[in-house]
């Protein structure tokens, strides 16, 4: 795995083909995406990235900022147009610039993504996190911990807020790029009704629900994730 710097976002590359675009959710990092990384990396160049504020990455991160950060960043890669794989608060990222730039996302896979008002704040965020704690994998809590740690309890509270205020509901018609919304069917956080609502909104979009994960789908059950994320990427 290549690790490129450059501007406010940082990434960890893998793989070879058209690009794919990693984008991690609140309190994340690249780490979230290690048991999507080889398959998806046999068919295509992977850019796993950190967003400012997050992982190892150091800067301020600013929700309405992030997604010219990330046109910005492609164009210091040359990078015309790629596909984006966005997980929660990424995914919001990933709609917002296939929103704002069509022209650049080939396709768009929203992974447990909030793009519609749903009526929670900070508190009810956080006591779903506590009530889903205790299904989280052994092996992801310390990634868990460690990447909630580097972000620091500051940024997560701030992003944490404007994810829960914004709406991207008069921009989704813009979106052009085929579009799966993947969910896990245990998803404590926004419910897997949400989830089809979020599809409905878009112009061209597949449903699909994972059995047996929750929010973190592509970790909990990441051969079933990686499996409909390639078909629809091929």
């Amino acid at each position: 795995m290549r690790p490129a710097g450059g501007g406010a976002i940082r990434a960890r590359t893998i793989g070879a083909g058209p690009p794919v675009v990693l984008v991690h959710g609140l309190s994340g990092s690249f780490r979230w995406w290690s048991r999507n990384l080889e398959a998806l990396s046999q068919r295509f160049e992977v850019h796993a990235i950190d967003l400012p504020g997050f992982g190892g990455n150091r800067g301020r991160f600013t929700l309405d900022a992030a997604a010219a950060q990330l046109i910005a960043w492609m164009d210091a890669r040359e990078m015309t147009r790629a596909s984006l794989i966005g997980h929660s608060m990424g995914g919001f990222i990933a709609a917002d610039l296939a929103a704002r730039a069509p022209e650049r996302v080939e396709r768009l896979v929203l992974a447990d993504a909030p793009l519609l008002p749903s009526g929670r704040g900070l508190p009810g965020l956080a006591a779903a996190g506590a009530r889903s704690g205790w299904r989280l994998p052994l092996p992801f809590l310390p990634v868990l911990v460690a990447d909630a740690l580097r972000a620091g309890p500051f940024t997560l509270r701030r992003a944490g807020h404007a994810l829960l205020s914004a709406d991207l509901t008069p921009r989704l018609s813009r979106i052009a790029a085929p579009t799966l919304v993947i969910w896990g069917e245990r998803d404590r956080f926004f419910s897997v009704d949400y989830g089809r609502r979020v599809a409905e909104a878009l112009p061209n979009a597949a449903f699909v629900a994972i059995p047996g994960a929750g929010h973190n789908v592509m970790w909990d059950q990441p051969a079933a994730f990686n499996r409909a994320v390639l078909d629809f990427l091929a």
